[in-house]
């Protein structure tokens, strides 16, 4: 990967072109794509973080790629906001709609007027329920499967944990299940405090709740936070107790902010496992664009992950995405949903 994926994904922070649209369309591709002017809605519920930033712009990268009008349509946290924006994807008469994260009770409904306008919609990280539209995940039970995998590897099979969680957002729902099926399967992993908290300031506000939960459990030296804004604020309060010396983190996700704290002398943030943002964008770009092709696309769409340890990245002097990417080349690739017209390489 050779782009700046922060930098490019804050240009696409505001509704707008996802730019050099090819007005001639795309050689050798079905139609609508030969000709051209194909219009993709990109609706997301969360925009913040460098995770979404590097998914937006892969998924900017991948429509560029194809000649796609991407209008991307900023996520606030903010749901019923969020089902307006499908709504004026509607109205734009787009072909298809990318539908990242959300909550499915304010969804469901509206996305089924898209659906039934003739809409493609293809959905990350948000179970719609709905067998018309395709579901991207980043394989969310591994993920958590690899991440508690290597507490056990570091920790043993007994330990006193605080936990990181939030319901209602389907990969935070797919890797709680993971979670429990582990203490039920380790009775000597105790889970002394659960918390959690997904906004525009999640790494502060999970700060906040973390110090609150060291303080009245003290015992507690292994934190399961399987999303990476959890786990920066876990590590933020940590450092504000003076406690890094005794705990041990162990999240979901990666972007260079990450790679850079856990890397850092002294960091109890000890693994992550995770795919590329990026990829997982460019892959829910070609999603929509199979369907809007009328090509088959699975109804469940997995891209792999992988485990980056603190100990691996050190050896390896990882300290961006980039450098991930180029060290560790199934990082910066999938080969999930793609055909012979579609063009695969991005970064």
């Amino acid at each position: 990967m050779r782009c700046n994926l922060k930098r490019a994904a804050i240009t696409l922070m505001t509704l707008g072109l996802a730019g050099g649209v090819s007005a001639a369309g795309l050689e050798g591709a079905p139609a609508p794509f030969d000709k051209g002017g194909v219009k993709v809605a990109l609706i997301s519920y969360i925009s913040s973080g460098d995770f979404f930033q590097a998914y937006q712009a892969g998924a900017e990268a991948q429509a560029k790629a194809l000649g796609i009008d991407l209008r991307v349509f900023p996520g606030k946290q903010n749901a019923a906001e969020q089902r307006e924006q499908v709504q004026q994807a509607i109205n734009l008469g787009v072909h298809g709609i990318v539908v990242d994260h959300g909550l499915p009770e304010s969804l469901g409904d509206v996305v089924q007027q898209a659906v039934d306008a003739g809409v493609k919609v293809v959905a990350f990280d948000v179970n719609l329920n709905n067998p018309a539209v395709p579901q991207v995940e980043q394989s969310d039970h591994e993920l958590a499967r690899l991440a508690l995998e290597q507490a056990v590897k570091d920790n043993g099979t007994s330990f006193n944990a605080g936990y990181v969680y939030v319901a209602g957002f389907a990969p935070l729902d797919r890797r709680n299940k993971v979670w429990d099926k582990f203490r039920a399967d380790n009775p000597g992993v105790v889970e002394k405090a659960r918390f959690g908290n997904v906004s525009d300031t999640t790494a502060t506000s999970t700060a906040d709740q973390a110090k609150a939960a060291f303080t009245a459990n003290p015992d507690i030296s292994v934190v399961f936070a399987p999303y990476d804004e959890f786990a920066r604020g876990v590590k933020l309060a940590a450092a504000d107790l003076g406690i890094t010396d005794r705990l041990k983190i162990y999240s979901a996700d990666v972007s260079t902010a990450d790679i850079q704290e856990i890397v850092e002398e002294g960091s109890p943030w000890v693994a992550t496992v995770a795919t590329n943002p990026a990829v997982v964008g460019a892959v829910s770009v070609r999603a929509v664009a199979l369907k809007i092709a009328g090509q088959h696309v699975p109804e469940r769409i997995l891209v792999k992950p992988a485990l980056l340890t603190q100990e691996a990245l050190r050896q390896a002097g990882v300290k961006t995405i980039e450098e991930l990417a180029a060290k560790v080349p199934a990082f910066s690739a999938s080969d999930a949903v793609t055909a012979d017209w579609i063009p695969a390489k991005l970064f």
